[in-house]
């Protein structure tokens, strides 16, 4: 992990105006190498900077790192105000994941429905985890995902094959006695593996979504049966699968933003164990 005092100083420069990775290695008296790997790092673990490479592929390619602004996280009034839903409600049933998936792309989206099973859409799911190459941003609500199992996989598994990989997993969930065993026994893999890999942070929303390096978001709706006359008579599960760079990206900023301002799980935990049944 790097020194927190050279983070607030690449932050800070930052902050300040879009720089060269070279210009931050001179700031900081690195080569371009460990700037480059101290820039992936920061944005990896704390979402406060972002990436852009231009000319991509060419021998004048040039990255650029800019303040990647957790305050201003929508660009459009759709986003703004789909912002402003998704912080403001605490459960699943406040959101609808439709409201995002209807302003995208046809080209970049695709949907599953089920009435049968909640795992309906597991095997796409398992894939997109199984793709990921260096992170993964997981929005739940109890973490029961985890107990999910077919013929073919089961989940915690292949969380834990993740973690054989060092991948990265930030967690955005409840921390609290329902949620509790799930926790620990994600939280488990660390410690099996010596690895700091997976953090949780405490959180009560009501997104049931996982975004995969930053490049495509899988995001769960369960539409419950009403009991009126022609309309839904059983409960339904719909699973998103987003690939829009924009919606993405806007996504992956919401999650920082609640990220960063949520409890870290230890403490919870801690305050959790003086609770005795």
């Amino acid at each position: 992990m790097i020194d927190s005092a050279i983070i607030k100083k690449i932050e800070d420069f930052v902050y300040l105006k879009p720089r060269s990775i070279q210009e931050i290695a001179q700031y900081i008296g690195k080569n371009w190498r460990t700037a480059d790997r101290y820039i992936e790092e920061i944005e990896k673990e704390f979402g406060t900077i972002s990436t852009r490479v231009f000319r991509q592929g060419t021998r004048g390619a040039l990255k650029i790192v800019y303040w990647s602004s957790l305050e201003k996280v929508s660009y459009s009034i759709f986003q703004e105000n789909l912002e402003k839903e998704i912080l403001r409600a605490r459960k699943k049933e406040d959101f609808s994941a439709f409201d995002i998936f209807q302003h995208v792309n046809a080209t970049n989206k695709k949907v599953k429905l089920s009435s049968e099973s909640e795992t309906a859409d597991m095997k796409n799911l398992v894939d997109l985890f199984m793709n990921t190459k260096k992170q993964v941003l997981i929005l739940s609500g109890n973490l029961s995902f985890l107990n999910f199992k077919t013929k073919e996989f089961e989940m915690i598994k292949i969380i834990e094959s993740l973690i054989k990989k060092g991948i990265s997993i930030k967690v955005l969930c409840r921390v609290d006695i329902a949620s509790k065993q799930n926790i620990e026994k994600l939280l488990a893999l660390n410690f099996k593996y010596g690895k700091e890999l997976i953090e949780i942070h405490h959180k009560e929303h009501p997104l049931r979504a996982s975004i995969f390096d930053n490049q495509i978001f899988h995001i769960k709706e369960i539409k419950e049966p009403t009991g009126k006359s022609n309309e839904l008579d059983k409960k339904t599960f719909i699973f998103y699968t987003i690939r829009e760079k924009e919606w993405v990206e806007w996504l992956s900023k919401v999650f920082w933003k609640m990220f960063n301002s949520s409890v870290d799980v230890k403490k919870r935990i801690q305050e959790l164990q003086k609770l005795r049944v």
